[in-house]
């Protein structure tokens, strides 16, 4: 597979193809940040293999061999790096428009990588068959021949990889770790860890003097969250800051070196945890830091995971400039916004239906007062939580809704949604299935497409959503007098396929202007 340039051609790939030794080599030398989890180094005098930034003496070109995932370097015998650590490269976009092989395996490779992401068992590569419709055989013989490795092996070295992290970054107990990393017991995680790495759990934990301690309420963990450069980090912030809910966020500072504090609800065994993070973004580095409430610690790894995705850190920005950068030079590193509660997300997105920013901003808030749950926080301002499904899904709480100023459409809406979460028939994150649940949302009273595929962009992180009935969207296009705008903007979107989201993004930014409905 050809390694990317800055303008990656990768996107549209049918098939494993050769790495380019040259450019590799060359974003190694650059020690180039954009090139982070594209590709990793293995080097055959070491038996190490690296991610492109590492800060180590640049090894010499005949001793490197070039790998698309660690997997595949570790089936190669290489063993990651202690320092640059390959398990906190951003993440690999998986997206196909081509080859159906292509489909199959990235398909696959997604919901392995992202159930070890969140702490939980991978689906079965039978289970993954059934849902695309194919025989196991075949998607296992796919996977293969895209990925160089077996599933068996891919989900092994993404297990080690996040156990290495839990480690290295957390006070979890080598039990707690195994448990978050997919293993199946201590021991087989001890196992591994000696048949790949040659080395112990214990060896890979920092010494005492190193380690974090959450020993008190105001004193959280912090861990270190990478990302590919470019990164518009002010309009990010800027976007999510005109959203802020007093109670549940709050804001210190201005611009990109402002920090974001919120609330967090986060399901837990048969229990619902409250807690509370902190985001700063380094603006000399491509990271940013994330503070952890001590009490969310067991969620650590969904937490972790759920944020990458509302902040869009594994976002490719070069892929994306490429498809949309003719028509939106300055949408450069554009990150699309998600949420870290797909159903307060959508709640927010049906409050904001046909009012302003502004106006749905004060239902939000006069939501949250009523009807939030408290939560305590070591800052006085922060002290709510989002209203639960379960409490927006009971009866006697429409009244309440509506003496809120929230019209009777409105209601309907909120609440046929927080039965639909509530009993399960509808879940709303990056691992649900995105057909379903947008025929799901269609059918719920009082959304339609345009806040169906808003949902789905923000929570089920829907790359090529494109609500063509979209007003703003038609201004922004100049297709707004034509005698058929939604046809124009469907047939303009077709040449920013599979990143239409961002276009869209770009296309509202270039109107200076926030558009109606986008809570």
């Amino acid at each position: 597979m050809n390694c990317p340039e800055p303008s990656p051609p990768h996107i549209r790939r049918t098939g494993p193809q050769s790495l380019d030794a040259v450019r590799c080599y060359k974003a190694m030398a650059d020690r180039d940040a954009a090139w982070d989890g594209i590709f990793f180094t293995g080097v055959t005098s070491t038996g190490i293999y690296c991610r492109p930034v590492c800060r180590v003496k640049l090894p010499r070109a005949t001793n490197c061999l070039f790998f698309e995932t660690p997997a595949q370097a570790e089936s190669h015998g290489f063993r990651p790096c202690l320092r640059c650590r390959p398990e906190l490269a951003p993440a690999r976009r998986f997206w196909s428009t081509t080859d159906a092989g292509t489909v199959l395996a990235e398909f696959a490779a997604k919901h392995l990588h992202a159930a070890i992401q969140r702490g939980r068992q991978a689906p079965t590569m039978t289970t993954l068959a059934t849902q695309l419709g194919v025989s196991d055989r075949h998607l296992r013989r796919m996977f293969a021949l895209h990925w160089h490795v077996s599933p068996v092996q891919y989900l092994q070295t993404q297990r080690l990889l996040r156990a290495k992290q839990w480690l290295h970054d957390s006070p979890l107990s080598v039990a707690q770790v195994a448990k978050a990393s997919g293993f199946r017991s201590t021991r087989r995680m001890y196992a591994a860890f000696a048949q790949h790495y040659q080395l112990s759990p214990g060896q890979l934990r920092p010494t005492r003097n190193q380690r974090q301690t959450t020993s008190s309420n105001s004193a959280p963990l912090t861990l270190v969250l990478h990302y590919r450069p470019p990164g518009q980090i002010g309009a990010l912030w800027q976007f999510f800051k005109d959203r802020s809910l007093p109670g549940i966020e709050s804001w210190q500072g201005e611009g990109p070196h402002a920090v974001l504090r919120r609330t967090v609800r986060w399901p837990h065994e048969q229990d619902v945890i409250c807690g509370w993070i902190e985001v700063q973004w380094d603006t000399e580095r491509p990271w940013l830091h994330l503070g952890v409430s001590p009490n969310l610690l067991p969620v650590l790894p969904d937490l972790v995971a759920q944020v990458r995705d509302w902040l869009d850190l594994d976002a490719e920005p070069a892929a994306v400039a490429q498809v949309i950068g003719p028509d939106f030079p300055n949408a450069s590193g554009q990150r699309l916004p998600g949420g870290l509660d797909g159903f307060e997300l959508a709640v927010r997105a049906i409050l904001g239906q046909q009012i302003t920013v502004k106006a749905a901003r004060t239902l939000g808030q006069r939501l949250v007062n009523a009807l939030g749950a408290p939560c305590e926080t070591p800052w006085l301002e922060l002290n709510r939580t989002f209203p639960s499904a379960a409490t927006l899904a009971l009866e006697e709480n429409a009244a309440v809704m509506g003496s809120l100023g929230v019209v009777r459409q409105r209601q309907k809406a909120i609440q046929g949604l927080a039965r639909a979460v509530e009993s399960g028939a509808l879940q709303l994150h990056a691992q649900a299935p995105l057909e379903p649940t947008l025929q799901a949302l269609l059918a719920l009273p009082g959304i339609g497409p345009w806040t169906a595929h808003y949902i789905a962009m923000r929570a089920l992180r829907w790359l090529d959503a494109w609500p063509v009935q979209d007003v703003a969207l038609q201004t922004a296009l100049g297709v707004r007098q034509h005698p058929t705008p939604t046809k124009a903007v469907a047939q303009l979107g077709l040449a920013w396929q599979p990143f239409r989201s961002y276009a869209l993004i770009a296309a509202w930014q270039r109107l200076q202007t926030t558009p109606e409905a986008s809570l």
